[in-house]
């Protein structure tokens, strides 16, 4: 076997769960019904009518109006999470007052333009709650300051991925997780030292069928689920290279669509090269997993986040930063598409000013302060 942490940064974070081994992820996490043919095909599709409503609410809301565009979809008591420095609020005064009327102010007209669109049961919680997920970008044209971000005039794209948590006709939790430093980048203003990947703003899938608003083969769904539970919890062979490693489970033209901050790598080696190797040699020191929160498919596409998934160690060099002994959390969503039984593209969040904030660099505050 090898060495427990020979796969740290399979997928940028999430999958730090594979070091942990496959009996250790499986004993903590694995629901003992390990299909997700228990889905309800009705179920799924309120969700998503309710998520969509919620979606077409806060579109054609204003600054002025948005927390009873919020409030219609959502319980009194909503649970919302959101990337640093929004982190945890509940309803939809807090939220509104929070995230959306400075962002709806800063950006006004936004539209929402999904990539992604699933649903399904958490297998986390035995397959008791109902999810519905989200990715792709809120277009704004950046009229007003917004995080210290000084606004450009033109059309700025925020990549975001969305877990709402659906009961009945409302939506009870949110996890929203958006790529502040992809859009600083966007303005001209990279908080950064150079990445290790590309920067660009990022397409959504390659097959152009990630909107699932209509009904799902179970079946297609249950595939890409036990795909990704192989993946996050294999056992490293000793005998294999890092490539033939991944290859087990990834497309040799994978891409991974990572955060702002890290880029996007193309092909398995690409990968290695520009995110992984980088990734694990700085952080394969002091790494804790900790648990995800959801974990679930529909059609070709799944994921998962956690909140925090990890905490971990800089040893030095990860974003350019020195080594610190300090421990901090990393809060990440992993999308996937599957294709031909391997993993063929990957959409990674990371709060990555979160991470920095724990270990004293508040980059927001920072930027700031040299605005001229």
């Amino acid at each position: 076997m090898m060495n427990r942490r020979g796969w740290i940064g399979l997928t940028g974070t999430t999958t730090l769960a594979s070091v942990t081994g496959a009996n250790w992820l499986m004993a903590e996490q694995q629901p003992a019904n390990s299909t997700i043919a228990k889905n309800n095909a009705d179920v799924l599709q309120q969700a998503k009518e309710v998520v969509r409503n919620h979606h077409e609410a806060i579109e054609n809301a204003s600054p002025m109006n948005i927390t009873s565009a919020l409030a219609k979809w959502t319980s009194p008591a909503w649970k919302w999470r959101g990337m640093h420095p929004f982190h945890e609020k509940t309803g939809a005064a807090e939220v509104g007052d929070a995230f959306w009327t400075p962002f709806l102010t800063a950006m006004l007209p936004v539209s929402r333009r999904p990539d992604i669109f699933f649903a399904g049961r958490n297998e986390l919680d035995d397959y008791q709650s109902t999810w519905v997920v989200s990715t792709g970008h809120l277009m704004g044209l950046f009229k007003q300051p917004w995080l210290g971000i000084r606004p450009t005039g033109r059309i700025v794209m925020l990549r975001y991925a969305e877990f709402n948590r659906v009961e009945g006709d409302k939506i009870v939790e949110t996890d929203f997780f958006f790529d502040i430093p992809h859009l600083m980048m966007q303005a001209g203003q990279n908080p950064f030292p150079p990445q290790t990947a590309a920067h660009l703003v990022q397409p959504g899938p390659a097959t152009h069928d990630g909107l699932m608003y209509a009904k799902q083969d179970p079946s297609e769904g249950e595939k890409t689920l036990a795909l990704i539970n192989a993946m996050i919890s294999d056992i490293e062979e000793s005998e294999l290279s890092h490539h033939d490693r991944l290859a087990k489970y990834w497309d040799e033209k994978m891409i991974w669509w990572g955060p702002g901050g890290i880029g996007a790598a193309y092909t398995i080696d690409g990968y290695i090269q520009h995110h992984a190797g980088p990734f694990n040699k700085a952080l394969s020191e002091g790494y804790k997993f900790n648990a995800h929160v959801a974990r679930l498919a529909e059609g070709h596409f799944g994921g998962f986040f956690g909140w925090a998934n990890l905490t971990v160690q800089n040893s030095g060099g990860f974003l350019g930063m020195t080594a610190s002994a300090t421990p901090a959390d990393m809060r990440v969503v992993d999308i996937y598409r599957e294709e031909n039984g391997k993993l063929a593209e990957n959409w990674v969040f990371i709060d990555l000013l979160h991470y920095l904030n724990m270990q004293g660099l508040d980059v927001l505050s920072r930027m700031e302060s040299l605005a001229p």
